[in-house]
């Protein structure tokens, strides 16, 4: 039977996510076993996304008795649209998805945006929240693109593979250059340096 402080918790319903952080997971080769919980956390509508994130992680305290963690992303058109949709994407993306943000944008040219994840995490041993934060930079594609991934990965265009969105980048390339993998080494990071 495994010991209750080598399980570490990803709370999330999103699938998507748990099998990229898996992928994450297995490449860490570090001394826990993850398991996915479905328990439903308190979600805020704040200004920031470690604000909902921290939010997100405080209100299911006491209902998973070992390490926990949350993660929330956020994408932002900076140019023309000051950041929409950011910590409205998941409301945003049921409502008016890919299409509706495309369709806000004149010029391609100049559009710029930005995905940010936050990774909040309960870490039983120290009884303290901690946070980790990633971003990537890059452009938004004229199309929807690609097939891979989720959210709004197939208009976004990272600066390091300029040619290809996320959608048509594989799961192991995007996790490579993602907000959600530069966050998940710093994760990692920690973990490492506190067993």
């Amino acid at each position: 039977m495994e010991k209750e402080e080598n399980i570490l918790y990803f709370v999330t319903r999103n699938t998507y996510k748990f099998h990229e952080i898996s992928i994450l997971f297995e490449v860490a080769n570090i001394n826990y076993t993850l398991k996915q919980s479905k328990v439903m956390p308190t979600e805020i509508q704040a200004n920031n996304i470690k604000d909902v994130a921290l939010f997100k992680l405080n209100s299911i305290k006491g209902q998973i008795h070992t390490s926990y963690f949350i993660e929330d992303a956020g994408f932002f058109v900076d140019t023309p649209l000051n950041g929409f949709p950011g910590v409205y994407s998941s409301y945003v993306m049921k409502t008016i998805g890919n299409e509706g943000i495309l369709n806000l944008i004149d010029n391609f040219n100049e559009a710029q945006a930005h995905f940010t994840s936050v990774i909040a995490l309960y870490f039983k041993p120290l009884d303290k929240n901690y946070y980790f934060e990633g971003n990537v930079y890059g452009k938004i594609s004229k199309t929807i693109r690609g097939s891979s991934g989720f959210g709004f990965d197939p208009i976004f265009l990272p600066d390091a593979h300029p040619n290809k969105t996320f959608a048509e980048l594989t799961t192991k390339e995007k996790n490579r250059i993602s907000h959600r993998g530069i966050a998940w080494n710093k994760f990692i990071k920690f973990l490492r340096e506190n067993k």
